[in-house]
């Protein structure tokens, strides 16, 4: 059961990732049906005996397996160009944070707030706590509100990294001299795991992301600490 809860897709939790899981099942839903279909049809060519030895053309047969094609891709084709701007859309973020990709950490500032800035770190193996998920956790976890509209800006400092959090729906390229931006939404309180999505380089698998989602008051009582400090 472990081994086949690793092929299916993270929970979601922002209505991004609840459209693309509703993208994933519609397009799988669609692909089981022709592979049903096509197996159905491969398996009567095998077993019957039917021959017709005078039969030159069938312009309806093709006329059919032309036009059901296009008809499938438009199905397909429809919901992934409408996914494709909503995902590229950022509605006025009430909150924006900036990301830099180095080799091999991430950097974040907090636009909004001119002194909160920090580095984050990967948690060295033998520094973790019973609490903590090897390769995943860091030193320095970005902390927003759920239920606000949060702006990422993205670039890197010398190579092309990629900030990635699956169970929100975000993947934005960190490039050097470029600000990529993308919006999300969190609609509950948890832990996000992401990590860089590009190779990078030697120690590419060992600069993760945690993002908190925590409530709106809980984060300015952060925010005023992070302030003071």
């Amino acid at each position: 059961m472990a081994t086949w809860k690793t092929l299916l897709l993270q929970d979601s939790a922002s209505p991004l990732m609840e459209q693309l899981s509703f993208f994933h099942d519609h397009a799988l839903m669609i692909l089981v049906i022709i592979t049903v279909l096509v197996g159905q049809l491969l398996v009567t060519l095998f077993f019957n005996k039917f021959t017709n030895r005078y039969l030159l053309e069938g312009q309806l047969i093709e006329i059919i397996w032309t036009i059901l094609p296009a008809v499938t891709l438009v199905f397909i084709a429809l919901p992934s160009l409408r996914l494709i701007y909503i995902l590229d859309e950022v509605n006025n973020p009430m909150m924006t944070v900036k990301t830099i990709g180095h080799q091999w950490y991430w950097s974040y500032e907090y636009s909004d707030f001119k002194t909160i800035e920090f580095d984050s770190y990967m948690i060295p193996t033998n520094d973790l706590k019973q609490f903590n998920f090897r390769l995943l956790d860091v030193d320095h976890r970005v902390v927003v509100p759920f239920e606000t509209h949060i702006r990422i800006l993205a670039t890197a400092a010398d190579v092309i990294h990629s900030w990635a959090v699956p169970s929100l729906g975000i993947k934005i390229d960190a490039t050097p001299g470029r600000l990529n931006q993308v919006g999300f939404l969190a609609n509950r309180s948890g832990l996000f795991f992401g990590q860089c999505s590009e190779i990078c380089g030697a120690n590419h698998s060992f600069m993760p992301i945690v993002i908190e989602s925590i409530s709106p008051k809980y984060f300015i009582k952060w925010v005023s600490k992070m302030t003071e400090a």
